[in-house]
């Protein structure tokens, strides 16, 4: 191991990391708005609704995300004069923007049955309690529903973030300069594979271990209840004696 080109290396690398942050957290954005709509269509009780977003959630769960990637750049590009008609020629002439939706689908499928989970996880009672309380519709769902199904698809959602991260890496078979391409890239000048690799894996598990706190974080924050309740004193156990 050659640690001074290790650092070269890393600093090279690192420049493609806000790429990369950008195609993950972009399509994780699209992905949730996406996803939250599956979800609903899959728990709206109308069998067309549910079958189409269920039948989305096969495909898109059921084909490797390399294939998703290679079929939106390289298959739609087959069809370049009905998109340059439609005007949709624009958008997927460029690598980036293909990437982001292949990423986007792929990541709406997952968190769709993740969302439909923490939905469906709400405890009956504390809803029906909260229609006794005068609640209904919207702020039933913004008071109670809400927050509940977050708070159980936090943990499932963020290793979804995380997986969408290492995803970015396949971003780079359609010339996407983002960690992994710039990494081939350097493999390719000087056939040095190993310390490039194991850089690009340190630089992606320093973002993921970023993520994982952040996630853990924020599931602290909004389970108050589930905290350690402070500690009782001696001297104050003995007083109440």
């Amino acid at each position: 191991m050659d640690f001074a080109f290790m650092k070269e290396t890393f600093l090279s690398l690192l420049s493609g990391a806000p790429l990369t942050l950008n195609l993950a957290f972009t399509s994780v954005a699209f992905g949730t708005v996406f996803a939250m709509i599956l979800a609903l269509m899959r728990l709206s009780g109308v069998s067309v609704l549910a079958t189409v977003a269920q039948a989305y959630v096969f495909v898109f769960r059921g084909t490797p995300l390399l294939v998703q990637i290679f079929l939106i750049y390289y298959g739609l590009g087959q069809f370049r004069p009905a998109l340059q008609e439609w005007g949709l020629w624009i958008f997927f002439r460029e690598p980036y923007w293909c990437a982001v939706l292949a990423l986007t689908l792929n990541t709406a499928a997952y968190a769709s049955e993740i969302i439909r989970g923490g939905l469906q996880s709400v405890p009956h009672q504390q809803v029906e309690a909260a229609r006794a309380c005068g609640m209904s519709g919207f702020l039933l769902f913004r008071r109670i529903v809400f927050p509940i199904a977050v708070r159980q698809a936090l943990p499932a959602y963020g290793s979804e973030i995380i997986l969408m991260v290492k995803a970015t890496s396949l971003a780079s078979i359609i010339t996407m300069m983002e960690v992994t391409g710039i990494a081939a890239k350097l493999i390719s000048q000087t056939f040095r594979a190993v310390e490039i690799f194991v850089v690009a894996g340190l630089i992606y598990l320093i973002i993921n271990f970023i993520i994982t706190r952040i996630v853990m974080a924020i599931e602290w924050w909004l389970s108050p209840h589930l905290r350690r309740p402070p500690a009782v004193e001696p001297r104050l156990e003995a007083a109440h004696v």
